[in-house]
């Protein structure tokens, strides 16, 4: 008994006062540290706040480095997009591996609606990448079913252009060569249009334009009509010919004044 005392003066294992709080031991109620006696070591609560700066820089990376919470699953995959996509390839024959197959479709979407000259033809193969020897073999093919006629194309051509966009035969000859058309072919074309055609057409342009200048100087309407006429391939004699006599019939100046100008 008399150990158990001493004990219990020394800060060893006592009676169960200190684990209520005591008044023998209010120290030791206070902290739980003090409860296992002054022979235990003393736990310590730290709190981050008074850490050292570089542990709480390493706490915190190693918190910052944890994922926040589970990612999000990857969407799933679209499905009608990918279908699309399939029948799309499907659908385009020219994506074969047969070279000949391929410039057979593309010649054939081509030519549906409007008609094309063999150049023009060409070009979209050699762009697809179709070898030139097999292009040549469907192209003179094509030409001798009738599905590639460049003087059919050039009189169509000319026809339209001239009828509905008033262009004279030098305008209509460049569109022409620009497609590929060739030059003999171009000249028949045009032949199409005479020289009583060209000036009629000339005229209804010119009339057209008149009353767009109303109120200008009469040099200044003679300049832009004479280079409206230009630019729709008339040459430049027929273009004053033209707006000189459509000047003068409406009354607005002399004749004498064009000419000085």
């Amino acid at each position: 008994m008399k150990q158990s005392e001493e004990s219990t003066e020394s800060g060893g294992w006592g009676p169960p006062d200190w684990w209520t709080g005591g008044a023998e031991s209010p120290e030791r109620a206070e902290s739980p540290a003090g409860a296992f006696g002054g022979g235990i070591e003393q736990l310590e609560v730290v709190r981050a706040s008074e850490l050292p700066v570089g542990r709480r820089r390493r706490r915190t990376a190693v918190a910052d480095e944890q994922p926040a919470g589970r990612p999000p699953a990857d969407p799933p995959p679209d499905l009608t997009r990918e279908r699309r996509r399939k029948s799309r390839a499907e659908q385009r024959p020219e994506e074969s591996t047969d070279p000949a197959a391929r410039a057979r479709d593309i010649c054939l979407r081509l030519l549906t609606g409007t008609a094309k000259t063999r150049k023009q033809l060409a070009d979209a193969l050699r762009k697809r990448e179709i070898p030139d020897e097999v292009a040549e073999e469907v192209l003179d093919r094509y030409e001798d079913v009738g599905l590639i006629d460049d003087a059919a194309f050039a009189e169509a051509w000319v026809e339209s252009r001239h009828a509905v966009r008033g262009l004279g035969r030098r305008a209509l000859a460049q569109e022409l060569r620009t497609r590929g058309v060739a030059g003999e072919l171009v000249e028949q074309a045009v032949a199409q249009v005479d020289a009583e055609d060209e000036e009629q057409a000339a005229r209804a342009l010119v009339d057209r334009k008149l009353r767009a200048t109303a109120g200008l100087d009469r040099q200044v309407r003679t300049r832009r009509l004479v280079g409206m006429l230009a630019r729709r391939g008339y040459s430049e004699g027929l273009a004053f010919r033209v707006v000189r006599a459509a000047l003068s019939a409406g009354s607005e100046g002399s004749e004498e004044a064009v000419e000085e100008w």
